[in-house]
């Protein structure tokens, strides 16, 4: 039991490091806009670690969880997380299957060699849609 813990924690530091180092670069420095996401749903204090597809650090107190699926999971950081923003890399460790609004997210320096930055706790996870779905769902009701 106490192995399965310790891998169950090991997979999930590696899963989010391996996700956070592979975030996206942000549209605006591609040339593109930005996707604007809108709430689609009230906030929730977990999300399911293994529905985890992919993240992406928009500044340094917000993260979008890519689902499987595609829906989009936003967490707002309760307070500015130093570093977030500019290293868009992060790692967690927790033994249990979900990721929660008590859990800590941990800032990936890459610059100079991997170093672990500032530590900042979580906030809750907004489902968001684009912005053009809910123009299309009020349209289509009025």
């Amino acid at each position: 039991m106490g192995y399965r813990n310790r891998k169950d924690r090991l997979t999930g530091l590696v899963l989010a490091a391996a996700l956070a180092m592979a975030a996206h670069a942000p549209a605006a420095a591609m040339g593109k806009k930005p996707v604007e996401l809108v709430p689609d749903g009230e906030p929730v204090t977990c999300i399911d670690r293994h529905r985890i597809n992919s993240t992406r650090v928009i500044d340094d107190q917000t993260i979008d969880f890519v689902m499987a699926g595609g829906k989009i999971m936003r967490n707002t950081l309760p307070n500015r997380c130093p570093g977030l923003g500019f290293e868009r890399a992060f790692m967690y460790s927790t033994s249990q299957s979900q990721l929660c609004n008590v859990d800590i997210i941990t800032v990936l320096q890459t610059s100079g060699g991997p170093m672990r930055g500032a530590s900042c706790g979580l906030g809750k996870f907004t489902p968001m849609k684009k912005a053009d779905a809910a123009e299309d769902a009020k349209a289509a009701a009025d």
